[in-house]
This record gives C-alpha cells, structure tokens and sequence, in this order.
C-alpha cells in the first residue's frame, strides 16, 4: 500500500502527473523540469536547463491558454483546497501562458529565507536580498534608479517594523518572511547558501531591433527546444551570514545577524525599530573609527568580519534630519492607533485577527500544549446561530484592547515661533516644538544642531534662551523621559506592544485599502498630519532630495533596465512595482486635490468641465467631452468610459512588455461623483501643439491619419500576443495608410527619443451586441438573445480575456476539422474531401457548440488523439515550410484555416482588425475581402460569447466549480471568461432559465444585489456631481435613505442658510468642479429613485426588476440591506459610522447626516506581476500535484522569496503562496509551520484585500482547521464564528460554502461535547448541502453521516439509525454495493443498531424491575480529537489514499487516456469541452458531491 496524503481537489491532477509522462510533440513544454530526487539529494545543487520561454516577458499574459496545460490547470484550485475560490483572488486563472516552467531551482538553506544576487553590486544596483530593497548604491545605471530605490527606504521610517526577531522592510518596497532572523542565528554561519542563477532571456529579446520573430502561431506553439543554450548563465555564490556587536550609548551591547548582501543602512533601520533603540534616527556607524557608507554592501567594507564591533554614533542634527526625528517620535506614539487605517492614510489597513486569537498563535500553542479541556466557552452570540435573521454592523471591527491609547502626551506639535530668527540660526537653533505632556506641564522644546531642549518661551512670549535645568538631550524621547513620568512609563509600555504585534499588522500595504465602516473617533492634535496637510506635502515628496518627482522618467527607466538574467529581472520588477505603487498613491492625492479645489487649473478661463490641471509633475483631466471630442461616440458617456478602456490597454501593452515601446503612467480615479484621470507627461509635449506631435495613428477618428516605420515595426511585435492585425486604413486624401492597431492609438516621439502610445482605448474589437450596424446581421444565437442592443456608448470592446477563449476555441476546432479530413484521407484514398472547402465559418459554429459527448468510446477517442498529434506535427512542419509536407496535407491545412477563419493559408493565425465598424474609418478597395472575413470573425466572436462563455459560466456555477459570494467576486469571475458587465442582465436571465435554477439560488441573488447596486451607483455619480462641498454628508445620508431605507419620506437637510454666501453667483468660472449651487437633490423621494434603478436596470443591463421600493426588492429577490448597504459604500467609496442602523424603521430615517464619515476615491491602476516568482509558484504547484510534496514546498518557499522580493512582505499573490504553503505543511504533519504560516496569510487578505472580503473568510476556515488540529480549540471555535459572521454579513446564510462553514463548526462543537449546539450547525449544513447539490449527492451522505455521529453520542439512536439510512441509500445508489464507503455505511449501521438494541432491552429492564434493575453500564462514545480531526481532514478536501498495486495499474491506463485526449485538445474552458478534459475524480467524498451522478466508477478507493 502507497500511502500519500494528498489533498481531494487534487489528487487526480496528482495521479496524473505521476503516473504519466507525455510524448510527442511538446513534451518537452509540459514535462516538468524538476525530477523525483529523494530528499536526501537536497544539498546539491542541480543544474537545469529547459527551453527558452519565448513569452517569458509576458507577466500577465490572455488567460486564454490557462489550462491549456498540466501547470496552470492546477492554477484553477491554487492552495490545493477543495474550495474552488481561487485564492489568487479573483483573477487567478488568467495569469499563465504555455511557456516552460522556469528554469532555476534555486538551492539555498531554507530557513535562512534569503536570495543572494550576484552581479547586482557590479551594475551599481541594490543586491536583492530580501531586505535589501532599501537603497542602491549610485552607479554608472544613472541616478534615477539610484533614487528609486534610495526611495523606497524612507518611506516611513517610523513604520520601520524590524526587530531582531522579525527583520522586516520598513516599508513595501520590500521583500522578506518576517522570520528568517530568529531560526536562522544557529545554523547561518555552517550553512552557505548555495544558489544556481539561469539567466533565460526572454526570446523577444534575444532578436535584436529588425529581426522579427518566426510564427509562432498566437502563442499556442511550444517554446523551441532549440533555443535551450541561448542567453543562459550559471552563477554560484557563497554568501554565509554573520554576527557583529552593536554598541549603543546607554544601552548592553548586543549583537545583530547580518549577511553580506545587506546595506549598512539596514541596520539603521533595524535599530530605529528595536524597542531600545528605536529613539535614535540620526547617527552614524563606526568600524574601528572609520564612518561607514550608508548605501555600501556589507561585503565590500573593508575588516567587517564575524564578532566586529559597530559603535552608533550621534551625529549632529539639520533641519531635514530633525523633521525627520520629530516624524519618527510621532509614529512610534501612534504605533498601536488605528485612525489613520480607518482613515485611508499612508497605506495602513486594518486588521482583527489578534482580537480572535488573543495574540500570536506560536505563543499560545506552546501554552495550550494538552488536550486537557479547559471549559471552552463554546456558545456563540446569538446573531451567529443558524436561522438568525439579526445582522449585526458593529461586530465587524470589534475594539482591540490594544487601542485604547496609552496617552504618553497630550499634545506634541510645531511651536508658532517657528521659524526662528536669524540669529538664532546662528545660535544652532533649527526649529521650536510645543509640547503639553500628561501632567498638564506646557513646555516649549528647541530642535537644535546638538539635539534637543527646553527653552523659555511661553505661548505668547519668545525667549529662546535655555531653561534650566535645559535637559540637553540627543533625542525628542530622552528629553521626554526626563521631564514627564507619565512618559516615560507609558512610553516604554507602547514600545513593548508594538515590538510584540506581527510584523504583518504594522507594514504598509502597497496600495491604500479603505474601509467602508469606521468607529467614530476623537480627533486629536497632530502636528505631522497637520503639517503635511499645510505644505501639500510637496517639495517634501517622501524625504527625496530635490523638489518633485519626474513620474515619466522614473517610470520609463525602471522598464528600460536589463533584463537577460534572473536577478536583473528581479531588480527591474521590483523597481517597476514600487514606482507604480508611489505613483498610483501620487496621483490618488492629485485627483482628491482636483476635485477638492485645491489645484489651479492649466486653463482658469475655461468651463469647470473643460478644465486640466497639472500637480507634482502629473497631469489630470475629468471624464467629460472636451471640445465634441467623443461626439460620434456617445459624448460625456463615452467620455466617462475611455479612461478605463485607455487603463486596460495600457494594461496590455505592459504586459506585452515590447523593448522600446512606451506606455504612460495612467490612473483612473472615481470620486465624489467625478472621474479623472492622471498620466504621467510626456517630456516636451506641452510646448507643442497635438497635430506637430502625433507621428502615427489619428487625432480625429480616422479622417487624418499617419504612419511612421518604426512604430509599426514596434506595434508588429505585440500584434501576435494581442492578436491584432497589421491593415490599411484611407485617410481624408484617399492615401492608403498602414496601421498595427487601432487608428485612435496615437504614437509621439517625447522630446527623450521614446516611443509613447497613448490613447489605447480601442485595443481590442468591438463587441457588436452592443453596435447595432445598420445593414449588418448577426448571427442567429445573437438574434435569438435580443441582440443588437444599442448601448449609451459606442466605445463597447470584447475583453482580451474573450478574444483569447475565442481564438483557443477556434484553435480547437482547426485541430478537429483537419484530423477529420487526415482520416477521411486515410480512409479513402480517393475520395478528395469537399465538404470542408465551401463551409464558411458559420456554418461551423454549431459544430463547434456541441462538444462530443462522454458517451464516445474510448477506442475512437484514442483514435482521434492520435490523428490531433498527426494533425498538429503537420502544422508545425508546413509553418516551418521546408517543403517536406506533400501537398494533400497543405490541401488539409489550408481549408481549415480557411474555415476557422485564420489570416494565414499554412498555419492557425486569428487576429482581429480593431477598426472594423469604427465610425469615420473608411478601407481601401483592395482590402474588401480581408474586411469581410474581419467582420464574420467578430460576428463569430460576439455570438461565442453568449452560446459558448456565458452557458458555460452558469456550468461552472452549477457544478460550483467557481463560488461567487459576493458583487465583487461574481464580477472577477464574469472578467474571467471575458464577460463584460452589460451582460449581467443576460447571465441572470440564464441562470432563470436554467434547469438547476434552484442551485444557482445564491448566484442569482448576488446578480441582482449587484445589478441594483450598480445601477444606483450610476445614478448616484450624477446625483453627487450636483452637491457643493456643505451639502455632501447631508446629500449622501438623503441618497443612503431613500435607497436603503423603509421610512417613507426621508427629508433632505440642506445647508443651513448663514453658511450660504449671498454673492456667489459672481465667479461662476473658477469653482472647483464640486461646487455647482442646485440643490436639486435634496427633493429626490425613495419612489423616484427606485423607480429610476428599475430603468436603469433596464436600460443598461437589459434586465427587469420587479420591485418599487427596497422593501419589495428585499422581499422579492430575498436580499439583505446590509450587504446592500456594503457593495454601494465599496463601490462609490462611502464610509459610514459603525452602529447598528434600523433600516425597517417606518418612523425614522436610518441614516443622519454624522453617520456620513468620508468618501474616499475608488483607485483603477495597473498591477504589475513578478514573472519568475510566478513561474516558481506555478512549478512548485505542478511538483504537489505528482506527489512530490516536498520539492513542490521548496518551490513555493522559493517562489515566496521571489514575491517578497518584487512586491515586498504585503501583496495578494505573496497571500495565495502562504495559504498554499500552509496546507503542504499541514498535509506533511508539520502543524505548526502550517499554524504560522495561515496566521500570515490572514493577516495578510485582511491588510490587502480587507477585512470581510470572501478570500478573508476562506482564509479564517484554513486557519481554524490547522488551529483545531494543533488543539487550540477555542482559537479555533472563535474564527469559525467570526467566518459565519463576515459570510452571514456578506451575503447571508443560504451558499453552498455555508454548508462546509457549518460542517465544520458542527464537527468542532462535537468534539467539545457540545451536542445540541454541534446539531443545529450541522442540520443547517445538511439542509443547505441537499438545496445546492441535490438530495442524492455524496457531500450530502457525509452530511447525513456527520449529523447520525451526533445523535450517537447523544445515544438518540432512532434519529442517528435515520440519518445513516439515507446516508448508506446515497452510497449504494452512487457508487455500489461494493465500495469501500457502502461498505462502512453498511458497518455504521448495524453497529449503530446494537446500540438501539442495547438501549431498548436496559428500558424494559428498568420497566419490568423498577429501580431495583441490574444495569450493565451504557458506553456512550464521547468522539475522540482524532476521529473528529480525521472528518475534519475529509470535509476540507484533504484525503487519506490507499492504492493498491491493481489501483496503480488502473489508474495509469485510464490517466494516460485521458491526458493523450487533453493533449491533443489543449482546452481550456471547461465550459466549451466539459468532459474531454475532465479526468473523473475518485470516490472523494467532497469531490463527488458536486459530480453528476453519472461518475460512479472510482478506480481506487478513497477512503475518509
């Protein structure tokens, strides 16, 4: 017997990929890289080599060819989880190309958690270790790169967060696990850390400027073996870690672990978070009397070695090093305070997992080490139980004790006396404070080139002269000590608090998260915010030398820097993200400041629509038709969507990531109402006019057009991945003109010799169900649906998620159409197949529908594989065209390309041409054929999406293959498959329409919760541009009233009337957008407005609701008013006061004017990727699913190095490799690893995607398995609750993940011996399991199961003898009378009747002989921890798999069936093929239950 513990979602890839090796054409693609080697193999250092990844430059490929292959396919249940949600967060699947797994296996000690980069100190660049992000030394790459990285270390030095234990960056720009330092001291200095470097450049840029890449047809062509020995370097480095003493005035010397590759100004940071040196920011390090540089390597300082002594110096103050003190002190005193995470500043978020495990759960496992049972308070609150209708708001940010502020000052701020004379400069004298402390002494500090003390100035009188005693002292806080008790005893609580928080709580997040509720607060004196507010915080850009930042440069230098190996790669991508995180934040304050009326317009004398305004070098315009630009277009309307469609181009192009081609910095910020758009400048642009500047593309929609050689030769190179078509266009003079996208794209040459694109906003094709043309039809599945719709706008583009499906699909259907004719060849030797020749691609499509069926026998699916390899060798050879192909085979090729509708004769090549039916573009004569090929193919395409993607959508949701919870995540999954939002109407209408309507209950209700609140929100954008800045809280209480409210008439609270100027009317030009003077909205009634979402609904998503009031709408469609509540504030950026609102109040309004507490921006940006790290995840996933768990756990320990090192410690991808981390360790036994690293990743999904996002709930029930597991049972009861909450709150009780919630709270109760509370979760669990999966599906026996177990031990063995009835009916109906789990049913029972049996004849004895009876003892089974644990395992998809020999064999002959059909299909979209890619799971349990009853033959045994 093989034992392999494997998790259930899993374990056929897993049996797949270990069993089976494929051959053929593109094995070597697909076979991953990484052999078996036994683990004791592990220290040495394996070399590999595989092809060259010619796409490797694309970070965020077209998820078209996600599961194309073994890798990716795994991509779809990442975290190895029985749980479909991706854990990538939604848009998980689109990330992979059929590139070759990445080639370096890097070996390195593990617990050291360091990557060592070599050759980054030769090119002047910052070294990638972990922690090295901060600085780079400047060096002959130019200062600029220099002063992004030197950047990204200052960023918030008091949030620096590095301790010993937990070195950690200072700041996001930074890469690290937050605990290589604890478990590395021993064992550093013996292990060198070896690492093997590939440099494997990408293939675009192996081929210099002029050479053009050979077909490689759209991508679905494998890497060539040939290119394996190009641009490829091994480098081996030795890099052991160190220890030096620190000296520190007034403190023990200590010693700190340090590795070469460090900085010396690593340290600083680690000694500005070290509790007891965290005071100190301005003073220097000496080896042996020498300072040392504070942008070197630790490795190039001459004499520091193993034990060194480093002195800490005080080096006297500047004016920019005091402000920087002050900052510091500031932040060190509001370490533990959560207003600005509440506010939305400086990238804090919140988190609440500590509230829920009393601390960090290392800890308290140590503490908990028996299974002794401590009397767990096990009742929840009442709000929590099954069939609840209360929902609660206030429990969703629960108070941390930890808030409640140790006050340490009452007030610390700027002095008015600032800033001082002249000859108190002379005097050292570098700025004043005013401090009150806690014992209401008012004191007056001077900052001065010595360090600090006091003076005797008075509030009102300026004596600059020193007090005495002057308690001179090097820093703010020692001074502090001396003159305040209060201080200095609640100073050195703080710091031991804030030293103990996870690291994890306290590190920025890349990109502000807001939270859309907020407690409300007192507002206190803070002179860092006050002054930041004062100065613009300009000129003072992030502590940068020099005044603003140039955006543009910075942007395009960090993408011009090398990329040939992997730590240059590292360092680009990580210097593009970080740049992008800086500049998306900029630009987000811009547009607040534009809005705000804090920014002078470029054009005062314009309408307050056409205004333009240019802030810290970033220039910003508003979402409205300047100048009829977008007249043909749909006017404002379309002018409110171009920006977006620009940021998904820009998006696109980025990822293309062509050498040499420029895109700008973009941001799309929605904000009170108001859409702008930030970009950054084009050098020179502004000095001329738009004509002179545009060298290629249109300024006007095609009438002038121009060309130029080198942007189409740059273009070229995208057009293949983007699948767009070279084509002429006619320009007003009847001049053919050639173009590579489409004619608004505009290319300007900047006055720094780059080539720009701008203007991407019809990158892709447009979607003609939304373009009615007049005298075009379309084809029948979009008649049928209602379609030509006209929509507001004509800017309607298919997604590139679309296009890849479709163009995969066609793919698909040229294999089929060409094996077809082979063999029809082979057949009849004389027989020339005609069919083919006049089938015009429609006439396709309907084969193309209807996939064959499961029903085909497996002898001519084999035969069909075998002619698919035949078909696709031939393809190869004849693209190669070396004249080896006879020519009845090119015959072959060349009518399928013809029939699917390929540009090319000799081989599968679809793009589109994104100028057809663009109004105003005129095409030559030559082209007409081409035009009508161009125009079928988008009709093709626009009838693909409704018969093929969008029935296939409502599959996956059937079969729970994806699980939306709430607006958002239903949304990422219809982006997934390309579905753009306006079909939202249209799925819905599907989802009503279909046979399991009742299974899709909960996908229907988030439909309509989000077709409601998206039709408000486009209302409410409207109704908010009418509002001036006095009426906002009142306008947006009135909107949130007549929403969300049953009062029948609220009424609007308009300013009150002194506030308003009389003469306002004056200077009508210059007001800040916000200002218009209607008050228009104060008059709007609930009626109104409900009556306009149902037209809305309408009109926009082509859907009707039924309902006039939000009562009905409730009552209908059976909502919650607090999810509603929660999706309007998250999408127009709302917050709201945390109470409990009475929404069903007929008395009084829910909502006032002070529960409006902020509207924040809502932030479109680009999301750069880290490739490698991603290929490392992929690669290590594709090793777990063979069974290699331990390689695969190196991989994705490796992978996390990678992402720490891109992203730094707080991203959402480094959050889906820590979950996935956590469940290997789990698998493997090593709970507490698995412990550590969940508690990470929660933490993590509450910083970056907050804190009631379902990706957080899923991470809750991950970590309270592995909590149950390391027997902490009441941590692990409490964040089963607060998961059932935040679900309850998000959505409501009735989703099919509800039922594995209840399970599993069920299941922990049982084990506590809390049976009647364990019943009520479990029979929920069971009644929500047979809604959504049917009365016969498995899950629903093992629910019945689990509830009989209860009523065991409750020893009311009729109910259990009930419920295991219908458990062991289910079994033996779906699966036989022969199988394992029949059979320990059948078991289950008659034991279960013995005990009946028992019971009964103890009763009549008690009956017949009264109290005098002889009673054998009863034995009442209490569940053991183990046998709980072992049905814990089952339910969460992870399975214990006894194979036997004879399993083995069978299994590999039907996998190696299988995988030669997938082979050769390479399909992606379960929805176009379901059964030929699908390798019918096992008798898994979980697995099962969402399986039709069809796949009843499990080849091996699972047993739970």
């Amino acid at each position: 017997m093989a034992w392999a513990r494997v998790c259930a979602s899993c374990w056929r890839q897993l049996a797949e990929a270990v069993l089976f090796t494929p051959t053929g054409a593109g094995a070597e693609e697909r076979t991953p890289l990484l052999g078996p080697a036994p683990a004791s193999q592990s220290p040495t250092p394996s070399i590999l080599r595989g092809p060259g990844t010619p796409n490797s430059g694309f970070s965020d490929p077209p998820s078209g060819f996600a599961g194309s292959d073994p890798l990716s396919r795994g991509h779809r249940e990442v975290g190895l989880s029985a749980d479909s949600s991706s854990p990538w967060g939604p848009g998980a699947i689109g990330l992979s190309w059929p590139t070759a797994v990445l080639l370096a296996d890097l070996e390195r000690d593990a617990r050291q958690g360091e990557c060592a980069l070599p050759g980054a100190a030769t090119a002047g660049l910052a070294p990638l270790k972990p922690e090295a992000s901060q600085s780079s030394s400047p060096g002959p790459t130019g200062c600029i790169r220099a002063r992004v990285e030197a950047e990204a270390g200052m960023r918030h030095p008091g949030n620096a967060g590095a301790d010993v234990e937990s070195r950690l960056p200072c700041c996001h720009g930074h890469p690290e696990t937050p605990e290589p330092r604890a478990g590395q001291l021993p064992t550093a200095p013996e292990l060198p850390s070896v690492m093997l470097l590939n440099g494997d450049c990408p293939e675009s840029l192996k081929k210099e400027e002029g050479a053009a890449e050979p077909p490689r047809e759209n991508g679905l062509d494998e890497a060539d073996p040939g290119d394996e020995t190009t641009g490829q370097e091994v480098i081996v480095i030795q890099d052991t870690g160190f220890s030096v003493k620190i000296l520190a005035p007034g403190i023990e010397p200590f010693s700190l672990q340090v590795s070469p590759q460090e900085m010396v100004q690593e340290i600083h940071q680690v000694l500005m978070d070290r509790e007891d040196t965290c005071h100190r920011t301005c003073f220097s390090l000496h080896l042996d009397g020498n300072v040392l540089d504070h942008f070197s390597e630790l490795r190039s300082v001459e004499g520091l070695q193993e034990g060194s002594v480093l002195r800490v110096v005080e080096e006297p103050y500047t004016v920019r090093e005091a402000r920087i003190h002050v900052r510091h002190v500031r932040d060190l005193l509001k370490s533990l305070d959560p207003s600005d995470a509440f506010n939305g500043v400086d990238c804090n978020s919140l988190s609440f997992l500590s509230v829920f495990t009393d601390g960090d759960l290392g800890d308290s496992g140590k503490r908990k080490k028996g299974l002794e049972m401590d009397p767990i308070d096990c009742t929840p609150p009442e709000y929590i139980l099954p069939g609840s209708r209360e929902r609660p708001l206030c429990p969703l940010q629960p108070q941390n004790r930890d808030w409640k502020p140790l006050q340490c000052l009452k007030v610390l701020t700027m002095s008015g006396w600032n800033p001082p004379p002249g000859n108190r400069k002379m005097h050292g004298d570098l700025m004043y404070l005013f401090v009150i402390t806690a014992e209401d002494r008012q004191v007056s500090i001077t900052a001065s080139t010595r360090g600090f003390y006091l003076n005797q100035s008075t509030a009102y009188h300026f004596n600059p002269k020193p007090a005495s005693p002057r308690f001179l002292s090097h820093s703010l806080v020692e001074l502090l000590n001396q003159i305040s008790p209060a201080f200095r005893k609640n100073f050195a609580v703080l710091q031991k608090k804030r030293v103990q928080r996870h690291p994890f709580e306290r590190i920025a997040t890349p990109f502000q998260v807001y939270s859309w509720t907020a407690p409300q607060a007192e507002h206190a004196m803070d002179c860092v915010r006050a002054e930041d507010a004062y100065t613009s915080r300009l000129g003072y850009e992030e502590h940068i030398p020099g005044q603003t930042r140039d955006w543009n440069e910075e942007l395009q230098t960090t993408r011009e820097l090398p990329r040939k190996n992997l730590p240059e790669r590292l360092l680009r991508e990580r210097a593009i993200f970080k740049v992008h995180s800086d500049f998306t934040a900029a630009a987000t304050r811009g547009a607040m400041a534009v809005i705000d009326g804090n920014v002078m317009a470029i054009n005062p004398s314009e309408e307050t629509k056409m205004q333009m305004f240019i802030w810290n070098n970033i220039f910003f315009s508003l979402g409205f038709d300047v100048r009829d630009h977008y007249k043909d277009f749909g006017g404002d309307v379309a002018a409110y969507v171009a920006p977006t469609n620009d940021l998904n181009g820009v998006r696109t192009y980025n990822a293309v990531d062509v050498e040499g081609l420029y895109t700008l910095g973009t941001v799309v910020v929605d904000y009170r109402g108001y859409r702008v758009t930030a970009q950054s400048i084009i050098p020179g642009i502004l000095e001329r006019d738009q004509e002179q500047s545009v060298i290629y593309g249109s300024i006007d929609f095609g009438k002038t057009v121009v060309s130029h050689p080198r942007y189409l030769e740059l273009l070229e190179r995208t057009s293949r991945p983007l699948k767009i078509l070279r084509h002429r266009v006619l320009n007003d003079r009847d001049e053919e003109v050639e173009l590579c996208s489409s004619v608004e794209c505009k290319g300007i040459i900047g006055n720094d010799g780059r080539h720009y694109i701008l203007d991407l906003l019809r990158t892709f094709p447009p979607d003609l169900n939304f373009l009615p043309v007049p005298g075009e039809e379309l084809p029948e599945e979009c008649a049928r649906a209602g379609f030509p719709r006209a929509h507001r706008h004509k800017l309607c583009c298919l997604r590139q998620e679309l296009v890849d499906a479709f163009v995969e699909h066609r793919y698909l259907l040229f294999m089929k159409l060409a094996a077809l004719q082979l063999m029809q060849q082979k057949t009849s030797q004389l027989e020339t197949p005609s069919s083919l020749e006049n089938g015009g691609p429609s006439s396709l499509e309907s084969k193309s529908e209807d996939p064959p069926g499961p029903e085909a026998g497996s002898e001519e699916e084999g035969s069909s594989a075998s002619g698919l390899a035949k078909v696709k060798e031939l393809a190869e050879t004849i693209a190669a065209d070396d004249g080896t192909a006879d020519p009845r085979s090119r015959e072959v090729i060349r009518n399928a390309c013809k029939a699917v509708g390929s540009i090319s004769s000799t081989a599968f090549d679809i793009r589109f041409n994104p100028d057809i039916f663009s109004p105003g573009v005129r095409f030559p004569e030559s082209c007409q054929d081409e035009v009508r090929d161009q125009k079928q193919l988008l009709k093709d395409a626009a009838a693909f999406l409704l018969s093929c993607q969008i029935p296939g959508l409502v599959k996956d949701c059937v079969e729970h293959a994806v699980l939306p919870m709430d607006g958002a995540t239903l949304a990422e999954v219809m982006r997934q498959r390309g579905i753009n939002m306006r079909y939202l109407g249209k799925v819905l209408e599907l989802v009503l329409r279909s046979p399991a309507r009742h299974q899709l209950d909960h996908v229907y209700k988030i439909g309509i919760g989000e077709l409601i609140t998206r039709s408000a929100k486009h209302i409410f954008k409207t109704y908010l541009q009418g509002v001036e800045l006095s009426g906002l809280s009142a306008a947006i209480s009135h909107f949130l009233n007549c929403f969300l409210s049953s009062y029948p008439n609220p009424v609007a609270h308009l300013p009150a009337d002194e506030l308003v100027s009389k003469k306002r009317n004056k200077r009508r030009k210059n007001r800040p957008p916000g200002a218009a003077d209607n008050t228009a909205w104060a008059v709007v009634t609930p009626q109104e407005l409900w009556k306009d979402i149902c037209q809305e609904a309408k009109n926009y998503f082509g859907f009707h609701l039924e309902c006039e009031t939000v009562d009905q709408a409730v009552e209908t469609y059976g909502l919650q008013k607090i999810t509603l509540l929660r999706e309007i504030s998250l999408k127009t950026g709302i917050q709201v006061l945390l109470k409990e609102y009475s929404f069903d109040s007929r008395h009084k309004p829910a909502f006032t004017e002070e529960d409006v507490l902020n509207i924040f921006p809502v932030v479109k940006h680009v999301n750069p990727k880290a490739s490698d790290a991603f290929h490392f995840f992929q690669s290590g996933q594709a090793k777990v699913q063979q069974g290699f768990l331990k390689e695969g756990c190196e991989l994705i320990n490796e992978a996390l190095n990678l992402f720490n090192n891109v992203y730094g410690a707080m991203h959402v991808e480094t959050c889906a490799c820590l979950r996935l981390l956590a469940r290997l360790h789990y698998i493997m036994g090593d709970y507490a690893e698995a412990l550590s690293n969940q508690q990470k990743a929660v933490l993590m999904s509450e910083r970056v995607m907050g804190i009631e996002h379902p990706n957080t709930i899923q991470e809750y029930m991950h970590l309270a398995l592995y909590c149950f597991a390391s027997s902490q049972l009441s941590t692990a009861l409490s964040l089963l609750y607060r998961a059932r909450y935040l679900m309850l709150l998000v959505f409501g009780e009735d989703h099919p993940e509800m039922a594995l919630l209840d399970n599993n709270i069920g299941l922990v109760l049982h084990g506590v011996m809390e049976y009647d509370l364990s019943l009520r979760f479990l029979e929920n669990a069971l009644a929500v399991s047979t809604k959504y999966h049917g009365p016969k599906a498995l899950k629903v026996a093992l629910s019945h199961h689990l509830v009989a177990r209860v009523y065991e031990s409750k020893a009311e063995f009729r109910s259990a003898l009930q419920h295991e009835k219908e458990g062991y009916t289910i079994y033996k109906t779906q699966l036989g009378e022969d199988h394992e789990k029949t059979k320990e049913s059948s078991e289950y029972l008659k034991c279960l009747t013995q005990q009946a049996v028992a019971l009964q004849r103890t009763m009549n004895e008690i009956y017949r002989n009264g109290s005098s009876a002889n009673i054998p003892p009863l034995k009442f089974t209490a569940p053991s921890m183990a046998s709980v644990l072992e049905q814990l395992n089952v339910i969460n998809g992870i399975l214990f798999i006894p194979l036997s020999q004879k399993d083995l064999e069978n299994l590999k002959a039907e996998v190696a069936r299988r995988h030669q059909l997938q082979e050769a299909s390479r399909n992606k979209d379960r929805a176009e093929e379901p059964m030929a890619t699908e390798p019918a799971p096992a008798g898994a349990p979980e697995d099962l239950g969402s399986q039709p009853p069809a796949a009843k033959d499990p080849s091996p045994s699972v047993q739970g």
